[in-house]
């Protein structure tokens, strides 16, 4: 650990320098990456220096300790060399995590895409109050969302929506949201009073720049209509939705939210990339057989990650088994207890791995 602590500090001061220079300071994009990842080293820096020092404050009280004659002191000594200790082993373990290989994706934007599952209409209602949530979450970061695509239910639902959040640390704080999401509640259609069971799946997709995900203008094949809105009746006079078909992957995307067909364009452009990249990491990913060693559950859309119980005011995460009991909350856009539950599973399981 201590020659890779080395390499760190040697890379942060070459950044520190480097970042002072005049021709770093006027290109913003190469300010932004130097920043960023000088920001990143500077955590560890400072940490090491911390460890290290405690494991100097250590030695020292202990070798007092056994200098001093006066029992009373000896023990005063022996007292703080313990506290160095312990202070030394947490920052050693903080270190360790630290150090642990970050996710590349971790500081992009994502794209969000949650669709009705079974369920019917109600299930088009608690895709909305997803949506919803999300949103929420994102104005208590200051992230910005903007709707890419979505398909409005009769009962103001969604049958799908698409959302891009764009912040610092969205992905990384989102990207466990992936599943199958339940709720147990009463529809508003349900006269009997009966409990009802729907489900809305929930796809985080990292945002993917065209280096990222190169498409060929020939693979791509372009269809014009105009959009629709609930039931099908037609809420534009002009061709403005676009509908995208890659021809190599079989992908199919939608945008009707502008009435230009050109921003709509781009907007379906952007759900293409990031779906073609996500196909991409995840090829590579099996390819390699190890990259989800350190995910917390497998994201598939099959399996059901998460619970919302109106009757009990209840709400569990299924694979680290933590539930609240403030749904409100929740659906307000207070999930940071479930997402630092899941960031620390997951990084405790790449610490496992590491071992």
């Amino acid at each position: 650990m201590r020659e890779r602590l080395e390499e760190i500090e040697r890379e942060h001061e070459r950044l520190t320098a480097e970042l002072s220079r005049p021709d770093v300071a006027s290109d913003p994009a190469k300010l932004r990456d130097l920043g960023k990842r000088h920001r990143e080293l500077e955590e560890i820096v400072q940490t090491r220096r911390a460890w290290e020092q405690a494991l100097t404050d250590a030695e020292e009280a202990g070798g007092l300790a056994r200098e001093e004659r006066d029992p009373e002191a000896a023990a005063t000594w022996r007292d703080e060399a313990g506290q160095a200790t312990e202070r030394a082993r947490k920052l050693q373990a903080e270190l360790e995590l630290l150090l642990l290989p970050r996710d590349p994706n971790d500081e992009r934007n994502v794209v969000v895409e949650i669709r009705a599952g079974t369920g019917g209409d109600e299930a088009t209602l608690f895709a909305r109050d997803l949506f919803e949530m999300y949103r929420r979450y994102a104005e208590r970061h200051r992230w910005k969302t903007e709707v890419l695509s979505s398909s409005p239910s009769d009962l103001g639902g969604f049958k799908e929506v698409v959302v891009e959040v764009r912040g610092e640390g969205a992905y990384s704080r989102l990207k466990h949201e992936s599943g199958v999401h339940r709720v147990q509640r009463v529809p508003e259609t349900e006269s009997s009073g009966r409990i009802h069971t729907s489900t809305a799946t929930v796809a985080v997709l990292p945002e993917a720049e065209e280096v990222d995900a190169p498409v060929r203008e020939e693979d791509l094949q372009v269809d014009v209509y105009r959009s629709s809105g609930p039931g099908g009746q037609s809420v534009n006079t002009t061709d403005s939705a676009v509908r995208i078909t890659h021809a190599p992957s079989g992908i199919v995307v939608t945008s009707q939210e502008e009435r230009s067909q050109r921003q709509n364009r781009e907007k379906a452009m952007r759900i293409l990339r990031a779906r073609l990249l996500k196909m991409a990491q995840e090829e590579q990913a099996a390819e390699e057989a190890a990259a989800r060693k350190a995910q917390v559950g497998t994201g598939e859309r099959s399996e059901k990650i998460r619970t919302y119980n109106f009757h009990q005011n209840r709400v569990t995460d299924h694979r680290i088994k933590l539930t609240s009991h403030d749904l409100e909350g929740i659906l307000g856009g207070a999930i940071d207890e479930f997402v630092d539950a899941l960031l620390a599973e997951e990084r405790s399981r790449q610490l496992a791995g590491s071992g």
